[in-house]
C-alpha cells in the first residue's frame, strides 16, 4: 500500500513528467511509472509514442528497481526501440522515498526517427544542385526502413514530423503510397499507421478517397 510520503513524491512527480512533456510535443515521451504497483505502473504518459496506456505494467528496468535498491538511479542516454521499429534514446530516472526505497521511475523516450525530417530539410536548404529525378519503381517488396524513409521525405518537404502533419497532408501522403506501390506488403499500412498517429482503418480509408 502506497504510504502518504509516497503519494506525495508520486504526485510531485506527475507535475515533472506533464510539464517535461509539454515542453517536447510530438518528439519526447515522458511515462511516470508508479512503482509501488508494478502491474499497473504507468501513472503519466505524455506524448503517447509507444502506444501504452495509464495502468499498463512496469518495465523491465522498473522490475530491476523493485528488486534491486542498488540498481542505478539514472540511466541516461541508452539506445531502444518503440513497438514500430523505431529507434529511440531513452533515459530512466529512479526517485526514492526517505527509507531509500525506489517508489518511481521517471522515463524520457525522444523519437530519434523524428529528427531526420529536420536534417533532410538542413540538406535541402544547403543543396546546390541535383541530378534529374529518377522514375519511381513499384518493387514486389517495399522494407520498412524504405517506407519509412518516403513518409520522413514527405514530411521534410512541408517542414514537418509525420505525426505533425495536417489531416489533408496525411491523405495525400497516403495515397501517394498507394500509388507508388508501397501498400504490396502486408505490414505496411500498420507502419503507416504508426509513422503517421492514424489508425489503419484511417489508412485504408485514405486510400479509398478522391
Amino acid at each position: 500500500m502506497t504510504s502518504t510520503e509516497d503519494e506525495h513524491l508520486l504526485h510531485e512527480a506527475e507535475k515533472i513528467a506533464t510539464a517535461v512533456g509539454k515542453m517536447f510535443p510530438g518528439l519526447c515521451e515522458v511515462v511516470l511509472h508508479d512503482l509501488t504497483q508494478p502491474d499497473h505502473a504507468i501513472r503519466v504518459i505524455e506524448n503517447n509514442l509507444s502506444g501504452r496506456k495509464i495502468g499498463d505494467s512496469a518495465t523491465e528496468l522498473g522490475l530491476q528497481r523493485i528488486k534491486d535498491p542498488e540498481f542505478p538511479s539514472v540511466i541516461q542516454n541508452y539506445p531502444n526501440k518503440f513497438p514500430d521499429g523505431r529507434p529511440v534514446k531513452s533515459t530512466s530516472i529512479g526517485i526514492r522515498n526517505s527509507e531509500g526505497r525506489y517508489i518511481a521511475a521517471l522515463c524520457l523516450n525522444l523519437d530519434v526517427s523524428a529528427l531526420s525530417p529536420l536534417l533532410m530539410t538542413l540538406a535541402n536548404v544547403i543543396e546546390t544542385g541535383a541530378a534529374d529525378a529518377a522514375p519511381v519503381e513499384t518493387l514486389s517488396d517495399r522494407r520498412s526502413k524504405e517506407l519509412r524513409d518516403a513518409i520522413e521525405a514527405f514530411a521534410a518537404e512541408r517542414s514537418q514530423t509525420p505525426r505533425g502533419l495536417g489531416r489533408e497532408a496525411k491523405r495525400e501522403l497516403v495515397r501517394k503510397l498507394h500509388r507508388s506501390g508501397y501498400f504490396e506488403s502486408r505490414s505496411s499500412a500498420l507502419t503507416i499507421a504508426n509513422l503517421l498517429g492514424i489508425s489503419r482503418a484511417s489508412v485504408y480509408n485514405y486510400t479509398k478517397q478522391k
